[in-house]
């Protein structure tokens, strides 16, 4: 056994830059919610431990990703995760081995033992697109690998014990009961495995389809259906016409599949799909190789994908940047088979006509800066796919609306706000092409104009959403009103001056919801009063905001600052209230049941998304050395290379985009500017490889813990006086040098005209 796993270990392919320094389990821990198994650039698959899957509803926040670093057991190995989510489901097709003659068909519990192991951390390993672990139980060594479509494990048992798994078709994350809806295992000539199963899970109705097969004949099986009566003894014989060995349907099906004694680890091949079990078995027949071929190629496709930045740092900075970039191109994910087909949210197969369709969109958060930093690293036809699905979930959709949090193709009207039209918006205004752009700026209107969603209609009537009439009144007010200044921002530049009126006159909604007398954004009612009593740091789910309160939403207006500082009283009146709002004495504050409430420094939450842009509105208000500050107390304290590193849920990377933008020097507070704001950096050099073949390089001469302030920049050698770069600069290549300091510079891009972009500056 020790030999294998000595010739398996040589057999390592080594990783290379940026790829080399990431570390999986950074945020699998705390509230980040990430998992550490294998997976593609953008992969369908996501092939990872599941600790723990036996949690009802809300009990599961802490294990919406399957694995938890707290645990100490590990009940299988599931094909479906979301990335820091704050919510979940997926966890689909768990595979456990176990060895000896005695095969637990149930996880167990404390006082049953099944086939769930202990297991132990030094013997794990997670690097892009591979995982191992050894199974303290079984005393198996477990390995996995992934492609883009296809999940491989290589199980390694123990000498002279027999080999046998256990495919359970009942275990899920965010579980209860009657979750599954109905399932099936079909064993078929040759000795594939595929099955199905539908659940009614955070996507109701929503269908997946599997494909195995096995490098070891199998010597014996038995498909089992759990659901609570006498377990199935024998096989259910095949229907007329099947080509099935055996078959089984029912809601609680379980498989046990033995190979007898086997002197070489054992290689399962999984293809998934959301259209048929014929998809899933072409799936697995598009990505020949066996283990060691798929873990090259994936760990090839992660150099690529990763080299786009070259980061220079110390080691702990280097971590964390590199894992923060490999947490962003997680999601959107693959999600049309290799023959282009795929289920929508009409529950229907289409097919994707020249472009791969991707789903898992975690919108509310990823507009902000997850998206923008895929148009900076990734390749145009990458952040055109993304459109041209957005655009076809759209025209599929039952509502016909843009997709506001999907995953799997199904939609879970999770969140607020319609940000996918941002998304469209921030890739056509710098220059991604490969989508019709009238066609989007239509979906966008349409989307921006249903009246049945979100308060909407009311927003459309009365020019903001009356709390009497709608939850979370407050935020969607100011959330419509970026999405329609987007939209007029993308209208102008396609000419259609009546779209661009109509959308920049609501833009300026957010006006109608910010009350001057209290200096705070406020939930009215339809009558036009204000909402009382008023507590700017309540917070409630399904009041007046949405995961936040007024101290957080009340900057949230990323297309006007100037103006909303004008309504604060002006531009010191702003600084001293995010002043406030930083040094918050929160003692006698209990946030306890806010779950996604983590990250606190004062008001400031950087554990959720609303906070994110508010460090760097100092520079709006001409004091930019004051963003400089905060930055380095939020990267100091929210951001560490630890498996608890990450403050709150990285919500399909957003958490990760915001510290690898921040740690570059710039960051895009609002996405449709086509600027990015500039802090400071937190690495000595970057090369961003982009997209174009062109190189823009970051350097921070001097820097240190004590000089964290900017002295002065320059842009291609030339002194750069205001305090924002522009996309076109980046993309032209060059270089952008930082000089740190110990004393902060006064006097640098402090001038109105050096100011970032606001709408009524």
């Amino acid at each position: 056994m020790i030999l294998a796993l000595l010739v398996l270990a040589a057999a390592t392919p080594a990783q290379s830059g940026t790829a080399a320094d990431v570390d999986p389990f950074i945020g699998t821990g705390g509230e980040g919610h990430t998992f550490p198994g294998a997976v593609a650039p953008f992969g369908m698959v996501q092939l990872s431990p599941d600790t723990d899957t036996r949690c009802v509803l809300r009990d599961c926040y802490s294990h919406a990703a399957g694995y938890r670093h707290e645990d100490r057991t590990i009940e299988g190995f599931s094909h479906t995760h979301f990335s820091g989510a704050g919510h979940s489901d997926l966890g689909d097709l768990l595979i456990m081995p176990v060895a000896g003659d005695e095969v637990p068909l149930n996880p167990g519990t404390p006082d049953k033992p099944g086939y769930r192991s202990a297991f132990r951390h030094a013997t794990e390993q997670a690097r892009p697109g591979y995982y191992a672990v050894t199974l303290d139980g079984p005393g198996v060594r477990a390995e996995l690998t992934a492609g883009t479509r296809v999940g491989v494990h290589r199980y390694a048992f123990p000498a002279g014990k027999a080999a046998h798994l256990v495919v359970d078709l009942r275990s899920s994350l965010y579980n209860y009961p009657g979750k599954i809806l109905w399932s099936g295992l079909r064993l078929r000539p040759g000795g594939i495995l595929t099955g199905f199963r539908e659940t009614r899970g955070w996507a109701p109705g929503r269908k997946f389809y599997f494909a195995m097969r096995f490098s070891a004949p199998l010597v014996g099986h038995a498909l089992l259906n759990r659901e609570g009566e006498v377990p199935y003894k024998g096989f259910q014989a095949p229907g007329r016409g099947s080509d099935a060995v055996a078959q089984l349907l029912g809601r609680a099906l379980v498989a046990r599949l033995d190979f007898g004694r086997i002197d070489r680890p054992l290689e399962v091949k999984v293809a998934i799909s959301g259209v048929d079990e014929e998809g899933a078995i072409a799936n697995l027949a598009s990505e020949p190789g066996d283990f060691g071929a798929i873990r090259q190629r994936t760990g090839e496709a992660w150099d690529k994908a990763l080299g786009a930045v070259e980061i220079e740092a110390a080691l702990p900075m280097r971590r964390m940047v590199a894992t923060a970039l490999y947490h962003s191109l997680l999601a959107p994910s693959v999600w049309s088979d290799s023959d282009g087909r795929y289920r929508g949210p009409d529950d229907q197969v289409h097919h994707a006509d020249g472009f791969t369709f991707r789903s898992t969109f975690s919108l509310w958060d990823t507009f902000r800066a997850q998206h923008p930093l895929l148009t900076l690293i990734q390749p145009e036809a990458v952040n055109a796919e993304i459109v041209r699905s957005l655009l076809a979930s759209r025209a599929e959709s039952p509502d016909g609306i843009l997709p506001v949090w999907q995953f799997h193709g199904r939609e879970t009207w999770t969140m607020i706000g319609y940000h996918a039209v941002p998304v469209i918006a921030d890739a056509y205004l710098k220059g991604i092409k490969g989508f019709d752009a009238d066609a989007a700026l239509d979906a966008m209107i349409a989307s921006a104009s249903y009246a049945p969603y979100g308060g909407l209609g009311d927003y459309m009537r009365l020019g903001y959403v009356p709390i009497d009439r709608e939850p979370e009144a407050a935020s969607k007010t100011v959330e419509y009103a970026y999405d329609d200044w987007t939209i007029a921002r993308m209208a102008s530049a396609l000419g259609r001056r009546d779209v661009a009126a109509t959308f920049a006159k609501r833009a300026g909604n957010w006006r109608n919801s910010f009350d001057a007398g209290t200096g705070f954004l406020r939930a009215r009612k339809v009558d036009g009063s204000w909402r009382t009593p008023f507590d700017p740091t309540a917070i409630n789910y399904g009041s007046d905001y949405t995961e936040g309160n007024a101290w957080q939403y009340s900057w949230f207006v990323p297309h006007d600052q100037a103006g909303l500082f004008r309504i604060m009283g002006g531009d010191a009146a702003a600084v001293a209230k995010l002043d406030r709002m930083f040094d918050y004495d929160n003692s006698k504050i209990d946030y306890s049941h806010a779950e996604d409430i983590a990250g606190l420094i004062g008001q400031y939450i950087h554990g959720n998304e609303p906070s994110h842009h508010v460090a760097y509105l100092y520079s709006y208000a001409g004091q930019p050395w004051r963003t400089q500050e905060r930055l380095k107390q939020i990267v100091d304290s929210q951001y560490k290379a630890v498996p608890d590193g990450l403050s709150g849920n990285d919500d399909l990377g957003q958490m990760s985009a915001w510290l690898s933008f921040t740690a570059l020097g710039f960051y895009p507070v609002a996405p449709g500017t086509n600027e990015y704001v500039i802090g400071r950096p937190f690495v000595n050099r970057a090369a961003l490889n982009l997209p174009n073949g062109k190189r823009f390089i970051i350097t921070a001469s001097g820097m240190s813990d004590t000089n964290r302030y900017v002295g002065s920049v320059r842009l291609n050698g030339q002194p750069l006086t205001r305090g924002y770069i522009r996309h076109k600069e980046i993309m032209a290549g060059g270089t952008l040098e930082f000089r740190m300091t110990a004393q902060p510079n006064r006097t640098w891009a402090t001038a109105e005209r050096d100011r970032p972009f606001s709408e009524t500056r």
